[in-house]
């Protein structure tokens, strides 16, 4: 069956197959590692991981790359600001390798709560810096490159066509650019590939323009080129990638080998919060620990993010997330109940819902679409182990771990809930019948304290220990 996906190049959907055979090669642009990743964050690795097990699915093998960003990436990404790593150790009062290797750990953490897969290759930026400077030389080395007093810059004059992947007109913006930051660029959109370090910068390499350090840019396509080839399958990342990030790195590649490194751009929309962005400022940013301290495991969290298309906008609110960590009990249960099932059930019947469900992740990964397959068969009347089969082999795709069902299910009902506690959610019950829902959070807060989390329902309350 022929597998569609959207591609930001084109701008319509395409049947994909890979350009070797039966072997996928991938690049996803990775975190950068100064601080905790948050939800938004992990939506796109769970698209991600989404992409991966749909073309296992398939029968595809996967060269999959994704980068660690622990050098180079400035506060904009438009070449202002200091580096992200930089400024983090400062705050922090550490070391950025220090910094780097914590985050990173902490990444990695939160990747296998959301059984995310590994991508085959992990290609940190400080481990690359000799092909990134190679990379660069051949730029300037093929007339795509210029030195000024701050650094190396890319000229995109010299390309054929810029931007390709986003719809921006950058000859009606160039007039009104900002040229402040370095008055001595060619074009006020040319980037950054090579950052002259200030004499007080912790991270910096030799290089032939003096102790320097490597924009953002420059690693992807210098990591993409060193594991994928020139040429390669898909690039991922989400939407904010498109109009800088992305942009550049096709400009690199054409600028050294001619060529625009992926034949199949995909990205992932944000993810909101309450209707709006997310924000710092907000207080709106979350991570995977905060829900859990509100009762929604990291998997419920992934299974929220199937209640959208990736290239749709995502709405997240604590409601709604609560009402998918209910809707994963709900498919557990069900999983339990087809697993202890006894009916036999027509081949005809397993076919056609493997069909449908095949064609709806062929479908540029339409996970809505194959959740209410899942569901479909989760709420059938017949119970039967051949639909807990089926449904064990739709989780290949899905990453939920059903097959640890009856584990989750048995964790959250076997518990001793100290009697404090029980007094605490006896009147948080009270509070509730009266409508006090300040009262209500503050003693939930004060349960969630002593290491155990209320869930809110439609059938009321529940109680976990934390894990």
């Amino acid at each position: 069956m022929a597998i569609q996906f959207y591609n930001t190049l084109t701008r319509e959907k395409q049947n994909f197959s890979p350009i070797d055979g039966k072997t996928v090669r991938i690049y996803s642009c990775g975190p950068t590692v100064y601080s905790y990743a948050h939800i938004g964050n992990f939506r796109a690795y769970i698209f991600m991981d989404t992409l991966r097990r749909v073309l296992k699915y398939n029968g595809y093998n996967l060269k999959h790359v994704m980068n660690i960003t622990d050098v180079g990436h400035l506060e904009s990404d438009s070449d202002e600001g200091e580096d992200k790593m930089e400024k983090a150790a400062r705050k922090e009062n550490k070391d950025p390798y220090e910094i780097a290797k914590y985050y990173t750990e902490i990444f990695f953490r939160d990747m296998q709560r959301l059984n995310i897969e590994k991508p085959e290759i992990i290609a940190k930026a400080t481990d690359h810096i000799k092909e990134m400077l190679e990379f660069v030389q051949g730029l300037v080395k093929n007339g795509y490159a210029y030195e000024t007093s701050k650094g190396i810059y890319f000229d995109i004059s010299k390309l054929d066509k810029y931007p390709v992947l986003s719809n921006r007109k950058v000859d009606e913006q160039i007039a009104g650019a900002r040229v402040d930051v370095d008055k001595e660029k060619k074009n006020p959109y040319d980037f950054a590939l090579w950052i002259k370090a200030p004499e007080n910068h912790i991270m910096k390499w030799d290089s032939p323009w003096g102790l320097s350090y490597p924009g953002w840019h420059i690693e992807c396509s210098a990591m993409g080129r060193k594991y994928l080839g020139d040429e390669f399958d898909i690039h991922t990342g989400g939407i904010d990638h498109i109009p800088t990030h992305h942009e550049n790195e096709i400009a690199q590649s054409k600028g050294l080998t001619g060529k625009i490194p992926a034949k199949f751009w995909m990205h992932v929309e944000f993810l909101q919060v309450d209707g709006g962005k997310m924000s710092k400022s907000l207080g709106n940013v979350y991570t995977l620990d905060e829900l859990q301290e509100k009762g929604i495991e990291p998997l419920a969290y992934k299974l929220f993010c199937f209640t959208a298309h990736y290239r749709t906008k995502l709405n997240f609110t604590f409601d709604t997330a609560l009402a998918t960590q209910t809707a994963l009990t709900r498919l557990r249960e069900g999983f339990v109940k087809q697993l202890n099932g006894t009916e036999k059930i027509e081949n005809e019947k397993i076919k056609e819902y493997e069909n449908k469900f095949l064609e709806t992740i062929n479908d540029d990964l339409n996970m809505p679409a194959a959740m209410g397959i899942v569901w479909e068969i989760v709420r059938n009347s017949k119970t039967s182990k051949q639909y807990a089969d089926l449904l064990l082999k739709f989780d290949e795709v899905l990453g939920l771990d059903l097959a640890n069902s009856e584990k989750y299910l048995s964790e959250a009902k076997n518990i001793n809930i100290p009697e404090e506690v029980q007094n605490l959610l006896e009147e948080r019950k009270q509070a509730r019948i009266e409508k006090n829902w300040a009262l209500s959070d503050e003693i939930r807060d004060k349960i969630n304290e002593m290491g155990y989390i209320v869930k809110d329902s439609k059938d009321g309350m529940t109680v976990e220990k934390k894990v």
